[in-house]
């Protein structure tokens, strides 16, 4: 992986790609329903997205990754063609339901876990069904209130 300045990106010209917006939020606390369709769509720079049809974007709702600097409201942008690893934070299908967590590997285990302290540890059932979807590559925030979120 390179790090780059702004001002050393790769020039590729305005080039943007859309990315899928998946409705609705993904849970960010204890799984909830939640169907899985495209909701709408947000171009993004190209250099951002390095694998856009592997690439969608969720919004989080809850607090469950607060210590990770994920929070209620805000865009995780997921890669699926990423491998995860320890130390990852990933949107995982549990029982069926979409959330993200923090992959954790103990030795040859792996699994889930909130990043917020103040929140018990998230216990799997022994035989809960549990599919990894994707790797968070990034997130967006936004920094200012906005009409109709409440805050």
């Amino acid at each position: 992986m390179s790090l780059f300045r702004v001002d050393e990106l790769p020039d590729q010209g305005f080039s943007t790609v859309r990315v899928p917006l998946m409705g609705p939020s993904l849970c960010a606390g204890f799984p909830s329903p939640a169907d899985d369709f495209v909701e709408n769509a947000l171009e993004l720079p190209r250099w951002l997205v390095p694998n856009p049809p592997a690439t969608f974007l969720w919004r989080i709702a809850g607090d469950s990754m607060r210590d990770a600097g994920i929070f209620d409201g805000d865009l995780a942008c997921v890669d699926r063609s990423l491998k995860p690893r320890h130390g990852s934070v990933v949107v995982a299908a549990v029982d069926g339901e979409m959330s993200i967590k923090r992959m954790v590997v103990e030795g040859s285990r792996a699994h889930l876990s909130f990043d917020n302290a103040e929140l018990p540890v998230y216990a799997l059932e022994e035989l809960a069904e549990v599919n990894v979807w994707g790797v968070v590559h990034f997130t967006i925030r936004w920094h200012i209130a906005r009409a109709g979120l409440g805050r």
